[in-house]
């Protein structure tokens, strides 16, 4: 009966690694946008809505790897990211010029509108690094700036990414706001739920819990 314990351990260890790397979640999306420096060269009035080609919804995380070389100190890099439900719902991330590298985050809710709920005038961002916005239906939005967490688990409602649109300039007289490079936004979406091997592991723990007793029981008896 010790040989046929082990036995069972050791194939459940064996077992679980295989079908976590040969069962991939279904929902799982991974997309990437390169947008040129041009794109933001234009004031929010005039800039374009860009549809996705999936929606990302329930869980999704957006990478922002900025490297736009800024032409005007007055100038950004904004995006926005848009729900798929309400045109009107959106979230902004802004991106200032260096030295200063100024950062927002703004989101908007149907009481209050357009509300700015991270903002730092100094070293927002990092060049370097890359700021990750992430969010679930569960926790909520929290974004990293590249080197710490700014925004935690903000409560922002259902909110399901289909198109997003970019700007930078404050008015059409202003010069240029990026002279070139690219900023490159990795999405990656899913639903957790629907994997069905991701408990796999505490299957295998629970059987063998099961077994444990049997053997225990029996043995006890005897």
């Amino acid at each position: 009966m010790k040989y046929f314990l082990i036995l069972i351990l050791f194939a459940g260890f064996l077992i679980t690694p295989a079908f976590a790397q040969e069962e991939k979640n279904p929902s799982l999306i991974i997309d990437q946008i390169e947008i040129d420096a041009e794109e933001f060269n234009t004031v929010l009035r005039d800039s374009k809505i860009v549809n996705l080609d999936e929606i990302h919804a329930i869980s999704w995380q957006v990478t922002i790897d900025n490297n736009l070389l800024y032409a005007n100190p007055n100038g950004n890099a904004v995006l926005r990211f848009y729900d798929q439900q309400y045109d009107d719902r959106f979230i902004e991330v802004g991106m200032g010029p260096q030295p200063h590298n100024k950062f927002w985050i703004a989101v908007t809710t149907p009481k209050e509108g357009y509300i700015i709920v991270h903002k730092d005038l100094e070293r927002g961002w990092y060049p370097e690094a890359k700021s990750i916005i992430s969010y679930t239906d569960k926790a909520g939005l929290t974004v990293n700036n590249g080197a710490r967490i700014v925004v935690t688990n903000l409560d922002i409602g259902i909110f399901a990414i289909d198109s997003y649109s970019t700007h930078g300039m404050e008015s059409s007289t202003d010069p240029p706001a990026i002279t070139s490079g690219s900023l490159i936004l990795d999405f990656l979406s899913g639903d957790p739920a629907k994997n069905v091997f991701a408990f796999f592991p505490f299957y295998v723990a629970a059987g063998v819990g099961v077994i444990v007793a049997i053997l225990f029981l029996t043995k006890k008896r005897s």
